[in-house]
């Protein structure tokens, strides 16, 4: 899911033993609102090394190097990946295939925007 708020917490309302995970491509997008456009190149190169590492374990390892190399420049930006951590990371769990499919919400939004656009003109449906 993205990152509405409270949306998470609903869920798990609703089904406690679901695990949320995250869009990345949208706490990327988010992240780079706050990167001068100079350093997001390089940012971005640091980054990969965490939401792309093989496992959970080498994630947070990239995870606390990009903290040291870049902490103190955009704080906000890496206490956002720490504070979303147990929401971003539950995808390392499964296959590299399969975290190619789930890391973002994309293909859901897709589906959605071909329904929607199927659907908006129609007044009701007929059996």
């Amino acid at each position: 899911m993205d990152g509405l708020r409270g949306f998470p917490e609903a869920i798990k309302g609703a089904f406690p033993k679901t695990e949320i995970q995250l869009c990345i491509i949208h706490q990327i997008r988010n992240s780079l609102k706050y990167v001068a456009i100079k350093n997001q190149k390089e940012f971005m190169k640091d980054l990969k090394e965490v939401y792309q590492a093989p496992n959970k374990e080498a994630a947070e390892y990239n995870l606390l190097k990009l903290q040291e190399k870049w902490g103190e420049k955009y704080p906000m930006v890496i206490k956002s990946w720490q504070s979303n951590w147990e929401h971003l990371s539950h995808y390392f769990q499964y296959s590299g295939e399969i975290r190619k499919l789930i890391y973002t919400t994309n293909a859901i939004e897709g589906f959605h925007r071909q329904v929607r656009k199927y659907t908006q003109n129609k007044g009701r449906f007929y059996q």
